[in-house]
């Protein structure tokens, strides 16, 4: 799922800034871009992803975690692994909210970004690029200048889970977290959840903080997951539903790039509503 420093002013026009008016254009040259990413966070934001950072609620994905970061894999050999929590990344203005699953073990859990250094992000980056929502196609590394527009992208759980399967009460850890940013991104309009966790994290959260106790039960079953639905949620948001850009997906052609592209065109045309 590079963000910690001090309270600063709010992120200038020139880094994020309305699709509606520049839809697939690169961000101009700005001194500000020079900065570190953690200057530009409102104060809410630090505090936090500082807190994310620091979680040690789940015991068996600190174990994990860690282990990866010690153990590496032999084409990361040299590479100081991340080994901690995965805070969120992207705009704080943003009206599209990515909602993936975990941080991949040798992907976030190394470069301590989320889709960041993986098969994932490889697949992903490119589709927000063309769709207008990123500067660059590219994302490697927390220093590789990437910037997101109008889109922030946060995750699940924090931590890397063994076999990308966190369990229940590890997702319930992470949610007070995913609680605390979703409301801090007052400007969100629409959700894009990546897989079926990434899709029940939102409509927990959802019976969490916007339905009576005598809908909760119904949720599911109003909203089922499948790739390509478009619910308007009680809350007045849209959550858009897409397999995740897992290797296991893509590769096998259950989705592909044209079906990716289409979600995040649906999601930038909402969010101009």
């Amino acid at each position: 799922m590079a963000q910690a420093g001090d309270s600063t002013p709010s992120p200038s026009p020139q880094i994020y800034f309305s699709m509606k008016n520049s839809p697939a254009s690169p961000l101009r040259p700005t001194a500000d871009k020079q900065r570190p990413p953690e200057q530009r966070l409102p104060h809410w934001l630090t505090v936090l992803n500082r807190e994310v950072i620091a979680c040690p609620r789940c015991p068996r994905l600190v174990a994990y975690r860690e282990q990866v970061a010690r153990e590496k894999r032999r084409a990361y050999r040299d590479h100081d692994y991340w080994g901690k929590p995965v805070p969120g990344f992207g705009d704080p203005a943003a009206r599209v909210l990515v909602m993936g699953l975990a941080p991949g073990a040798h992907g976030s859990n190394r470069t301590g970004r989320p889709f960041t250094g993986d098969a994932s992000g490889k697949f992903m980056f490119p589709v927000l690029y063309e769709t207008g929502f990123a500067n660059q196609p590219n994302a490697t590394d927390r220093n590789d200048g990437l910037r997101l527009k109008d889109l922030y992208i946060t995750a699940a759980v924090r931590c890397a889970p063994p076999a990308n399967k966190p369990t229940p009460a590890e997702l319930a850890n992470c949610a007070p977290f995913l609680d605390r940013e979703i409301e801090g991104l007052g400007k969100v309009k629409v959700v894009v959840a990546l897989g079926k966790i990434g899709f029940d994290a939102y409509l927990n959260y959802l019976k969490r903080r916007a339905l009576p106790p005598n809908e909760q039960r119904s949720v599911s079953k109003r909203y089922p997951f499948k790739h390509g639905a478009s619910y308007r949620l009680p809350d007045g948001k849209v959550l858009l539903a897409s397999y995740h850009p897992s290797n296991q997906n893509t590769q096998t052609g259950k989705l592909t790039r044209e079906m990716f592209v289409a979600i995040f065109k649906e999601a930038a045309r909402l969010a101009d509503e």
